[in-house]
């Protein structure tokens, strides 16, 4: 059976190196984004956690791309590509789920080892890549075996986490272990599902900043939904929304930070594919490991040989991420990606040759600024003054020095990435 004709494409300027430091930057942002998630140890409900990350996500999704792009420009691409519109709030629930997950197994088993075990979204990401937008297929033996060296390394260095938190299960703050780890993996198996609309919107020509406005619906509306069925209904929430006053300003700055990685991880995906991006910016990991670590100190008083593991398994996800992420995709391959953005033309009606020419958003320019454009940039900045002045330090042990280094370290990637895509593609 031959399968829809491929985009026929002007000879293209690989934009790998771009993708790639897009996925690395996402893994600083990223993991600075889980740091206040933390805060589920000073007894906060996981719940109420992760509807203040997503609060603050909401505010950041809608800020960010309009002062990058302006709305109208949003508001052209998503009209010239409204059937991606439901692709974007369900990858935003599908979000959600995942990112409540994610606090419950921080509550279990710790930031620095609930971040390997999650990550492992790589493994699900590369195989809808595989199966669904033809990421691999004519490939040559050796990018294979990146992939699949790599593929290996991340689900050994997964197992050996798994045992290592095992060792620890009767030292778990608020619960088993074995919850911990299986909170974990239901996060990666529902992340790595998400990237299968990123991918959508993508090979449709749309651009990340777009996408992420509409997909915060998805997720903002999923999260309240989880916090009033499980957290005692709306006047339970509204007490504890009350209650944690003090640390909404964290939350809601976690959440701005994990805007900031996940439009580095969209591009990586957008330029390398989600079989290659999704690893590389699961270099978070390490960057969750050193938040665990050094500013929080969660290893402290562990034994030397559990500390041992936790690190392996560690740096083998890390090393099959990267062996992964630096197969680059021969022309053969790109060719059968075209196929599959083929296929999304006929489904959906797309002009094939805007896509293949890449003017379905490339060559429109951002929009003129209007006056309330800038009105609802000021109230943005003014929740988080607002927030910022009813702030409180919280019983939780900070090395402030590391926390510096750490955060030096990611403002140094949005400069030098930012700068990239600015260059080479205008935030296209």
């Amino acid at each position: 059976m031959t399968g829809a004709p491929a985009l026929v494409r002007k000879p293209r300027q690989s934009l790998h190196s771009l993708g790639v430091a897009c996925g690395l930057a996402a893994g600083a942002w990223l993991g600075a984004a889980e740091a206040p998630t933390k805060l589920v140890t000073a007894g906060f409900s996981p719940f109420l956690i992760s509807l203040g990350m997503v609060a603050g996500v909401f505010i950041a999704r809608w800020t960010v791309p309009m002062a990058l792009k302006g709305t109208g420009y949003i508001l052209q691409d998503l009209r010239q590509k409204p059937h991606l519109i439901v692709w974007a709030i369900l990858a935003g629930m599908l979000w959600a789920v995942a990112n409540t997950l994610t606090v419950f197994a921080i509550r279990n088993v710790g930031l620095s080892v609930a971040f390997p075990l999650w990550n492992t979204n790589s493994l699900v990401g590369l195989f809808w890549g595989w199966l669904l937008f033809n990421e691999l297929r004519g490939s040559g033996a050796k990018t294979w075996w990146r992939v699949l060296g790599g593929s290996a390394l991340i689900v050994a260095g997964a197992c050996l986490l798994a045992w290592a938190t095992s060792r620890q299960a009767a030292q778990a703050p608020h619960g088993t272990a074995a919850l911990g780890i299986l909170a974990a993996l239901g996060a990666a198996l529902l992340w790595g599902t998400m990237y299968i609309p990123y991918r959508k919107a993508y090979i449709s020509g749309m651009n990340p900043l777009s996408f992420v406005t509409v997909f915060t619906f998805g997720e903002l509306g999923t999260v309240f939904t989880l916090a009033l069925m499980f957290g005692g209904g709306w006047d339970h929430v509204s007490a504890d929304l009350v209650r944690a006053r003090p640390v909404l300003f964290w939350l809601f700055l976690g959440g701005f930070c994990w805007v900031i990685g996940d439009l580095f991880q969209q591009y990586a995906a957008k330029y390398i594919g989600i079989s290659r991006g999704i690893p590389l910016s699961n270099t978070n990991q390490l960057w969750g490991l050193a938040w665990g670590v050094l500013v929080f100190g969660e290893l402290r008083g562990e034994g030397t040989a559990v500390q041992a593991m936790i690190i392996a398994g560690s740096l083998l996800m890390i090393a099959g991420a990267g062996a992964i992420s630096s197969a680059e995709a021969p022309e053969s391959e790109q060719s059968s990606w075209d196929l599959a953005a083929g296929r999304e033309c006929d489904r959906y009606g797309l002009s094939r040759e805007s896509i293949a020419a890449g003017e379905g958003e490339a060559a429109r320019p951002a929009s003129r600024r209007r006056w309330w454009e800038f009105a609802i940039l000021l109230a943005a900045v003014a929740v988080f003054v607002w927030l910022g002045r009813q702030a409180a330090r919280q019983p939780i042990a900070i090395h402030f020095s590391w926390m510096a280094v750490l955060i030096a370290a990611t403002l140094v990637f949005l400069g030098v990435c930012g700068a990239m895509l600015w260059k080479r593609t205008r935030f296209t």
